[in-house]
């Protein structure tokens, strides 16, 4: 397998492979849908789905030596996965719960991993028609609903008050635990992938992730927040790796806008 290279031309065409999902999203999103709980107890809808086989047919054709873990197909033998040096990971409808209760905080994330770590991601929001992208050849952008894209920076600055961002639907005592050593914050809610979104613009400062996450649910978004000058540590201080575990979960880990924060945080979290 030979490793692609992430050009404008590709980069174009996985934002429009993102949108074409998004749009399919969209018409389950307005229409009168019902869902399904998995083994797992997590919910889903025609919408994943759809959005799943939208991205992976359009992958297949596009860069058809690349294999494609999917959480709607992740049941691929971790003695395979592991001889992958290159790989999409994709996460079709991230924010289901969001999804469901139709507050528009969902997402559709697409990273391509190499040598376990991401070199690119992408993050459309349907609801806003917004995308995020993050290339390590290019930095991060940010699209807007009319196509201006402007380049992504976090923010460097140092606060008084600390705006740390946390999920709307994933509460945690290990979070609670670490607001009361942190000092003066502002805590911001936002589901699914969004949270990457915000550090990566700048309007965030720190996201602890203290509870169990897929693999699929984070890489689009540490690729774009790395490549937006940010960092993505676990809570053993180390780097996110990808594809190294049977069950594709991730350890707990904090993004931060600089090593400085996230290693902070980690020390209160230890």
């Amino acid at each position: 397998m030979e490793d692609i290279q992430i050009k404008s031309d590709l980069i174009e065409q996985l934002i429009g492979i993102s949108k074409e999902a998004g749009k399919a999203i969209l018409e389950v999103y307005n229409s009168d849908f019902d869902y399904e709980l998995k083994e797992d107890l997590s919910p889903l809808t025609k919408a994943d789905t759809l959005s799943h086989n939208i991205i992976c047919e359009r992958l297949e054709v596009l860069t058809p030596d690349i294999p494609i873990l999917s959480e709607e197909n992740s049941n691929i033998p971790f003695d395979v996965r592991t001889l992958w040096k290159q790989y999409w990971l994709v996460d079709p409808l991230d924010g289901t719960k969001e999804f469901i209760k139709k507050n528009g905080e969902f997402t559709v994330n697409i990273a391509l991993i190499e040598n376990n770590t991401p070199i690119f991601g992408i993050i459309h929001v349907p609801v806003t028609n917004e995308t995020y992208w993050g290339s390590s050849t290019k930095g991060s952008f940010y699209i807007k609903s009319n196509n201006q894209e402007t380049k992504l920076s976090v923010e460097k600055k140092i606060r008084n008050q600390v705006r740390i961002v946390a999920s709307r639907s994933h509460p945690s005592k290990m979070l609670d635990a670490l607001l009361e050593e942190i000092g003066e914050y502002k805590i911001i809610t936002k589901g699914s992938s969004l949270k990457f979104c915000l550090i990566a613009k700048g309007q965030a400062d720190i996201y602890p992730r203290l509870g169990p996450t897929s693999e699929w649910d984070i890489a689009a978004g540490h690729a774009i927040v790395k490549f937006a000058g940010g960092s993505l540590l676990t809570i053993e201080r180390k780097p996110m790796q990808y594809n190294l575990t049977e069950n594709n979960l991730s350890p707990y880990f904090v993004v931060a806008s600089r090593d400085e924060l996230a290693l902070n945080a980690i020390s209160l979290i230890a």
